[in-house]
């Protein structure tokens, strides 16, 4: 089973593909939304969609776009924005997000839990600020370490411990890079807690479902063993946090 699919199907019942709880996420959004009462906002990296569909739900003047390049993820993005009345307000493009280019600027930019795509935190800032228009929001989701990571926490994740920096250190790179938080947000362990039971169970429920699915065996394997690295591995060391940031 390909990766796309394991995390499509991981995050069935948790569509924020982040340890964030539901509270979390509105306020968050709440904040970074508060200054227009119409504007555009641009996920790169947005699975499912479903930072733009909140954001859409809770601002009926607002328009969206989202990118990525898993085409089932959003063709339920598309089934999502349906159902909402918003599939006018939102356009979904499948491409790779480094390759998206819009001439139009964004009042909200958001990469949460996708920097990789662009090589890192302040890559990642980088391409949002390109598409930033004056006084605009970033959104972005990184991790930290909370603790030391050990060797076990390491291999776990298939990280260096080079990859993640403390809180602070994380904080300070991305105000040396020119911009300053204006509200964020720590992922507490019970968010951490149950984003991931809910991911490893979503998987292993639908592996005991389909039985007989050719992937069925693979995707059991596949929680089980997601399950055990952050058990025995990164529980309590690896952080999440979400900073909404404006240019200096």
């Amino acid at each position: 089973m390909d990766r796309q699919t394991i995390s499509r199907l991981a995050h069935a019942r948790h569509p924020i593909a982040a340890p964030l709880s539901d509270a979390s996420v509105g306020a968050l959004l709440e904040r970074a939304l508060a200054p227009e009462q119409e504007g555009r906002a641009l996920d790169l990296g947005c699975g499912r969609a479903a930072w733009l569909l909140r954001a859409l739900g809770a601002r009926p003047r607002w328009r969206a776009v989202g990118v990525d390049v898993d085409a089932a993820a959003l063709a339920l993005a598309r089934e999502s924005a349906e159902a909402l009345g918003a599939q006018r307000r939102i356009g979904l493009h499948h491409q790779d997000a480094r390759e998206f280019t819009d001439t139009r600027p964004f009042e909200l930019v958001l990469n949460v839990g996708a920097t990789h795509v662009f090589g890192g935190l302040l890559p990642a800032l980088d391409a949002a600020r390109a598409f930033l228009a004056p006084g605009g929001r970033v959104l972005v989701g990184e991790g930290f370490w909370e603790r030391e990571p050990s060797v076990a926490a390491l291999a776990a994740l298939g990280a260096g411990r080079e990859d993640y920096a403390d809180l602070a250190t994380t904080v300070d790179r991305v105000t040396a890079d020119g911009w300053t938080p204006v509200s964020g947000h720590v992922s507490t362990r019970q968010e951490w807690d149950d984003y991931e039971f809910s991911w490893t169970g979503s998987l292993a429920q639908w592996a005991l479902d389909h039985p007989e699915h050719p992937d069925a065996a693979g995707a059991r394997a596949a929680a089980d063993l997601h399950r055990a690295e952050w058990l025995h591995g990164y529980r309590g060391t690896l952080g999440f946090v979400t900073l909404l940031l404006r240019r200096d």
